[in-house]
């Protein structure tokens, strides 16, 4: 064996990888949107999450990345650690059908009389593949049929390289030395050992065991060689899981914690029961030469196994989880995961989860503050506010910052281009409401350290204004959240009754000033409250326009909020006077 076959080993694995890679790449962007959907489906039952695992797995054909992903969510925030234990033992099923991919190189066309079986060797219909993926890429428009084939093209390569590890390891069948090298792994924990640390190096459990299918092809290589290196390679894929928890919060090491446990316990069960078996039965198989097909079928019999003894054990991986990394008062909160960016559909859609948080944050501070308007200042309340706006200016700045990096470092349909857009231009003025939410709760503690009151009438013009801000705050929040249109379409007339509403209140006011009823330092307090209320409304048409924008409708801002002005239709005008009934009469 010449210095060459090593040079076609090595550079047969790095195309197997980079295979992988553009394969799983390009089928996470054609399945982000179904993938992200699938997961909200998990929930307490465990059933659904092991299926949903399984799919998501031979989706995107890596139970790393799904495991990655999940690592993103727990930290996130999005799904809690028990819902992701029956995921992790769909992810190792479904992990097994990459071996049984793998196996098709063992396929013996019959000295190339076979038509049928010589197509279905790698090295034949790999060629097709890649022939009609670059075709794909150089003619087509759209972006699906570019991912098409650039799935098509990753698969060819992956293929290409298993068939370059075969043939590069061909030369050792006839090495004694080898056959004596491999010998040694008939020692369990050895050949569990070397299957951690080959797939803990090149973090692949798919392609370490692609390299054991290689070897086989020598006829060196028994199952029971075969046997621990594929139990050690079930323990080393972890390693993908553990690095991708460098950063993240406890909650998201818990799941790398059970992933590694789930893999580590099932590989000791395997080694007790198994070889004990073995050692009073004396198992004859284990002298037969491996195949490509029997190590994918061991594979799979160890990860199905495996699952149906340690699924129902679900609540103790759990608490080991919890054992290792027990609950921090240090641990801080992060909204978003850079982890998910990997899959755009998905980390968009936890983007859009984080808004909804940022929208009922601000939606609590409104509330806070309107209550004051009624009941007058509380210290608590108030200190809950100030606290909560700057919550909420922080998720400003991470929402804004994250879309960027997902934009400009990320491909994004159409449709989430849309999307993203729609988010950005919402995360302002939502964060102003939240603002001016905070300055009403001002105005209120510097009347209380100043001592000063408002008049009876004063205070009942406030209660009717706090109603009418509470009401179309509501209505910005559910149009934005639901794109509801119909009550994108309602706000307008609420703001217009809002401003006539401050524009009286200022009227009256002025009149107990000259009357003596209020003083001027309330005056001035009472113009700041106002004004805060009137930009409240603003800032919810803004939210309704956007709405509306990014609808079927299809305006842009400008042109929406001239037309609603200047053109009023029956609609809108019965909802003005249903709205100015309702507030100021």
């Amino acid at each position: 064996m010449s210095i060459f076959n090593f040079v076609a080993l090595f550079g047969g694995l790095a195309f197997f990888l980079f295979g992988m890679n553009l394969l799983s790449g390009s089928l996470e962007k054609m399945a982000g949107g179904k993938l992200e959907k699938l997961l909200r489906r998990v929930t307490d039952n465990p059933f659904k999450g092991l299926i949903v695992g399984a799919v998501i797995t031979i989706a995107i054909q890596s139970s790393s990345a799904t495991t990655v992903m999940l690592v993103g969510f727990v930290n996130s925030g999005i799904m809690q650690l028990s819902q992701t234990v029956s995921v992790i033992f769909g992810a190792d099923i479904g992990t097994t059908l990459t071996a049984w991919i793998l196996s098709l190189t063992g396929l013996d066309n019959g000295g190339g009389t076979d038509i049928i079986i010589g197509m279905l060797q790698p090295k034949n219909f790999s060629m097709i593949f890649a022939l009609v993926g670059v075709i794909l890429l150089m003619v087509a428009h759209r972006q699906r049929s570019k991912d098409i084939g650039t799935m098509m093209l990753g698969f060819a390569i992956l293929m290409t390289g298993m068939t370059m590890m075969s043939d590069s390891m061909s030369p050792l069948a006839d090495l004694p030395q080898f056959a004596d090298m491999m010998a040694h792994f008939r020692n369990p924990l050895l050949g569990v050992l070397v299957g951690t640390l080959i797939t803990g190096v090149i973090q692949s459990s798919a392609a370490s065991i692609g390299i054991l299918q290689g070897l086989s092809m020598t006829g060196q290589i028994t199952l029971g060689m075969s046997i621990p290196i594929i139990m050690g390679a079930n323990i080393g894929t972890c390693m993908t899981a553990v690095l991708s928890c460098i950063g993240v919060n406890r909650k998201a090491k818990r799941v790398a914690a059970v992933h590694v446990s789930i893999k580590v316990v099932g590989t000791i069960l395997w080694l007790i029961v198994f070889y004990g078996l073995d050692m009073f039965f004396h198992f004859t198989f284990m002298d037969i030469k491996a195949t490509t097909f029997s190590i994918a079928m061991f594979h799979t019999i160890f990860n199905v196994v495996n699952t149906l003894i340690l699924f129902w054990f679900q609540k103790l991986f759990v608490r080991l989880a919890y054992k290792v990394f027990s609950d921090s008062p240090d641990d801080r909160e992060l909204f978003l995961d850079e982890r998910l960016m990997v899959t755009p559909a998905i980390a968009l859609a936890e983007v859009q989860n984080t808004m909804i948080k940022m929208v009922e944050k601000a939606r609590k501070s409104l509330d806070k503050s309107t209550d004051m308007m009624k009941d007058g200042f509380e210290e608590d309340t108030f200190e809950w506010i100030q606290k909560n706006e700057k919550k909420i200016d922080s998720y400003e700045d991470h929402i804004g910052s994250y879309l960027i990096k997902l934009t400009t470092t990320q491909h994004l349909s159409e449709y989430d281009k849309k999307k993203a857009s729609k988010i950005l231009q919402g995360t302002g003025d939502f964060e102003r409401i939240a603002d001016h939410s905070s300055y009403i709760s001002k105005s209120y503690a510097e009347m209380h350290d100043k001592k000063i009151k408002f008049s009876k009438s004063a205070r009942k013009e406030l209660s009717r204004l706090s109603d009418a801000c509470h009401e179309i705050y509501n209505l910005a929040c559910d149009s934005y959240i639901n794109d509801d249109i119909v009550k994108a379409r309602s706000i307008e007339p609420l703001q217009s009754v809002i401003s006539n509403m401050c524009e009286a209140f200022r009227e009256d006011h002025i009149d107990r000033l000259a009357s003596g009823k209020c003083t001027a330092e309330q005056g001035f307090i009472f113009s700041d409250i106002l004004n805060s209320c009137e930009r409240i409304a603003d800032h919810s048409q803004n939210i309704a326009a956007i709405v509306l924008r990014f609808s079927s409708i299809n305006l842009d801002n400008r042109r929406y909020m001239h037309d609603i002005k200047l053109r009023k239709t029956p609609e809108t005008e019965k909802l003005y006077e249903d709205y100015y009934s309702k507030y100021l009469r």
